[in-house]
């Protein structure tokens, strides 16, 4: 009786279509996925179960066992029957302090890991509730049900959430906000940031391109010849940029460059301009420099640990995505020249305005939310 055939799969309209969304959803488990494509092939009366064995690496026997769980339960049957396990031989206490034990620093206890394992959790909740034989693999189900990771970590960095974050974000919100409208007064709005000190490095063997069924391959050998210090300035209006590579990132070399791109600005009204904290922007030379140009020029600092705020730092993360990964350059001279022809390729293939969303008001709601409990 349980080998036998079962009879035919009749499947309703609803049915196939549920089916053949699972096997197009790339999240379905395959063991499922599996199932689904049986059900499918064998609600054809004309399927050749031998055939169809070979095809999804099943027995007909298994194939068969599957056609008549779905007789019986519909499509509950692409999925495991629920299986009630071992039960637990610790107590709820027991697990409530593996939990707490997860949670606490291993330092405070005397040891010198600076972070659990379900391996090294398990070594010290032994002798902490006096279980030598409890199995890593209880407490890392311990762990999944209390939704606990001690093996993961992530960084986090905050700004501090004073008056101060919202008078500096504010002013460079509004200029997002009003970028349009300061354009058709002749008013500029530029953003400017930099990667100090990218590595000039040439791969020992030349790349492997990719080809069907192999992806790309490069080298891990490689020489340095050198570090770049790349700045670029980005007219918020539009998208644009503009790049230069510097020989030193400090404000001996910065403050040229800024002269020169005042001067390419100094038809217009008002310049707005946008940058972070960095060492040279805040020098006593850069400042003196700043002031010389004012109230023509208007400097936005970024809050501290806000860089973020600052366009320039986005675009010039998806010019490094395009133009920097996987580059191989025999010499510094080579690399300058492949940044510089780089910033006009990027003007006409990529550039466009960035549409910012996040306005003055969701500013200050973000900041009400979350400044409890932050100095």
């Amino acid at each position: 009786m349980r080998r036998r055939p079962p009879k035919n799969v009749t499947l309703t309209t609803a049915e196939k279509k549920e089916l053949a969304e699972l096997l197009r959803n790339g999240h379905t488990p395959q063991r499922v996925a599996r199932r689904a494509r049986i059900l499918l092939t064998m609600s054809d009366p004309k399927t050749i179960v031998e055939d169809l064995a070979e095809h999804v690496n099943y027995t007909p026997t298994g194939i068969w066992y599957v056609c008549r769980r779905f007789e019986t339960i519909g499509l509950d049957a692409l999925y495991d029957a629920s299986r009630s396990g071992r039960p637990y031989d610790l107590s709820a206490l027991e697990r409530v302090q593996i939990e707490q034990l997860a949670c606490c620093d291993p330092l405070g206890l005397g040891l010198e890991l600076t972070h659990w394992s379900a391996r090294s959790l398990t070594a010290i909740a032994r002798k902490q509730i006096k279980r030598p034989h409890l199995a890593h693999s209880t407490v890392s189900l311990i762990l999944r049900n209390a939704d606990l990771q001690p093996h993961r970590h992530r960084y986090w960095k905050t700004p501090t959430l004073n008056a101060e974050f919202v008078a500096r974000a504010s002013r460079i919100l509004w200029c997002y906000e009003q970028v349009a409208r300061l354009h058709a007064r002749d008013e500029i709005v530029v953003a400017i940031d930099e990667k100090p000190n990218l590595q000039v490095l040439e791969r020992v063997c030349a790349k492997q391109l990719m080809r069907p069924g192999q992806i790309e391959r490069q080298e891990f050998e490689y020489h340095r010849h050198g570090t770049v210090n790349f700045i670029i300035a980005v007219t918020i209006y539009n998208g644009r940029i503009e790049g230069w590579c510097l020989d030193a990132n400090d404000s001996e070399h910065l403050c040229p460059l800024l002269v020169e791109l005042f001067k390419r600005y100094r038809g217009m009204r008002r310049l707005h301009l946008v940058w972070d904290n960095g060492p040279s922007h805040v020098s006593a030379t850069t400042c003196s420099l700043l002031r010389d140009y004012q109230p023509w020029l208007r400097v936005l600092y970024t809050p501290p640990h806000a860089s973020w705020l600052n366009q320039c730092e986005l675009i010039l993360r998806g010019f490094g995505a395009r133009y920097l990964q996987r580059g191989s350059w025999n010499n510094r001279d080579a690399m300058i020249e492949h940044l510089l022809k780089s910033c006009d390729e990027y003007n006409n293939l990529f550039a466009q305005p960035v549409e910012w969303t996040w306005t003055r008001r969701d500013m200050r709601k973000w900041v009400k939310r979350n400044k409890v409990g932050l100095s």
